[in-house]
């Protein structure tokens, strides 16, 4: 099985280093096409109006100057030849990738833009804690990770559906088990504009998350309350968003 490997946060993340270790336990036909540079928060960006540079930095190990979607077209269409990836994992990332974070996340378009491909795709987060914000615990990633990607492999992947993986903010050894969940939801308040003025005086802007909107209870069955119960998340996403309900409603009214 050949295994191509992305990330969100760049070639030189740590969390890279995981995924590829959790990719070797299923194969040693590993190959790593990453972004040079931190992208995360691009969500599924493509570079369309700038030219891609790729930049080999090992043995079948690549940095790409774009996203990590220009980073599974790389590897798929060029850099891994006319054998294209089995399998693509993308991660695995510091940090939690739920609820709203789908949406929003580097990681999970690179699996996504897999999917799109018709290779089947995992997108793998290691959540933290104030505690270990510095020192994730990368081994919980590295212990479960590849017995579910074992697993949901011999159960088959749907074609338009990716895996999104989140390990929770504790050792291997408090890790309760496996949660399949839905998608959760966040309160809606956890956004905010933090202005501050640089050296001249000029103002400039940080985008946030306030942590007291976030202390909301997580809704039974989410990745939320699974990750804060120390189970292992795992949730299937479709590609296809289409809201069959509303769509038979409006199909009613719109003539």
């Amino acid at each position: 099985m050949r295994i191509l490997c992305t990330n969100d946060d760049g070639i030189h993340a740590p969390g890279l280093k995981i995924v590829e270790e959790i990719a070797r336990q299923l194969s040693d036909d590993v190959w790593v096409v990453a972004p040079e540079l931190d992208q995360s928060g691009v969500s599924h960006s493509l570079s369309l109006n700038d030219p891609l540079r790729l930049r080999e930095v090992g043995p079948r190990h690549f940095a790409v100057r774009g996203t990590p979607t220009d980073c599974v077209i790389m590897g798929s269409r060029h850099v891994l030849g006319d054998k294209g990836p089995d399998l693509v994992l993308s991660g695995v990332n510091k940090g939690r990738n739920v609820a709203e974070d789908v949406v929003y996340s580097g990681t999970i378009a690179g699996a996504l833009e897999g999917t799109i491909l018709g290779i089947p795709s995992f997108a793998l987060s290691q959540e933290f804690n104030m505690e270990t914000r510095n020192n994730p615990h990368w081994e919980s990633a590295l212990k479960f990770g590849p017995d579910v990607i074992r697993n949901v492999m011999k159960a088959g992947v749907p074609r338009e559906t990716v895996i999104n993986v989140n390990f929770p903010a504790c050792a291997p050894g408090d890790v309760k088990g496996i949660a399949v969940v839905r998608q959760g939801k966040r309160n809606q308040g956890f956004l905010k504009v933090d202005e501050r003025r640089d050296g001249r005086g000029n103002p400039y802007f940080w985008i946030g998350f306030e942590r007291l909107a976030m202390i909301d209870p997580p809704g039974e069955g989410t990745d939320l309350a699974a990750l804060a119960a120390h189970y292992v998340s795992v949730t299937p996403l479709r590609l296809n968003r289409t809201d069959d309900a509303f769509s038979e409603k409006l199909a009613g009214i719109l003539k």
